[in-house]
């Protein structure tokens, strides 16, 4: 194995805390009162739309709708990286890889325009390899070009890499690569899902938990 891909937003890195804290705020200067952070955090994988449809009740096309999310997402800049964290185990997973020459790398939904500073916000961690966002490709997951742009970038194989994702959209990806996936159980997972049902080739509780999984199953072969 030679590299291990993950998604951002509630894999790599919990970001919840800066939405909860930015959609509360919108809410506060539309009158309305906030929303727990549990509900927030639900959907914080499914991006900026999903959140406006939860926070007002209005869905994509409808009166009012852009004006939401461009406010929700201009907050968001000038928030970003004040609360987000990497998860526990996270940092410690990432110097491992680097001390065992593994390249690891970001494929993300996320825009390059809020990525690229979340990352530069934690430069202290090792580089990665390649970080891909969906204005670097036709096709954003659960289609597979992401990932398979990533590897390119790294320098490896599909087979010779791993993706690791909170959600089934990165495990579709990720087996539409052709590559082993790791199932995050600990990220932002819709009410009602189980990574169990994803198909993934394994799922995981904690960061700490793919270390050894990565040992055992593909780094002693």
């Amino acid at each position: 194995m030679k590299a291990v891909l993950f998604d951002l937003d509630g894999t790599l890195f919990d970001t919840a805390p800066d939405f909860v804290v930015v959609l509360n705020q919108l809410r506060e200067q539309e009158q309305l009162p906030p929303l727990a952070d549990a509900t927030i955090r639900e959907v914080v994988s499914n991006g900026a739309r999903a959140m406006v449809r939860l926070g007002f009740g209005v869905d994509e096309g409808e009166h009012g709708f852009d004006n939401l999310r461009q406010r929700l997402l201009d907050l968001y800049l000038m928030h970003l990286a004040r609360h987000t964290v990497p998860f526990p185990g996270i940092e410690r997973l990432l110097n491992e890889l680097a001390e065992n020459d593994i390249a690891w790398g970001v494929v993300t939904n996320k825009p390059s325009a809020y990525t690229i500073p979340l990352m530069r916000a934690f430069a202290h961690l090792p580089t990665p390899g390649a970080i891909i966002c969906p204005d670097d490709v036709t096709n954003r997951k659960p289609d597979p070009e992401p990932i398979l742009l990533a590897c390119s970038r790294i320098g490896c194989l599909p087979t010779e890499s791993v993706y690791v994702g909170d959600h089934e959209r990165d495990i579709m990806a990720g087996r539409a690569a052709g590559m082993p996936t790791i199932a995050c159980s600990y990220g932002y997972i819709d009410s009602g899902d189980d990574p169990e049902n994803w198909q993934a080739d394994h799922v995981i509780h904690h960061a700490d938990e793919i270390w050894p999984l990565l040992q055992q199953q593909y780094l002693n072969k």
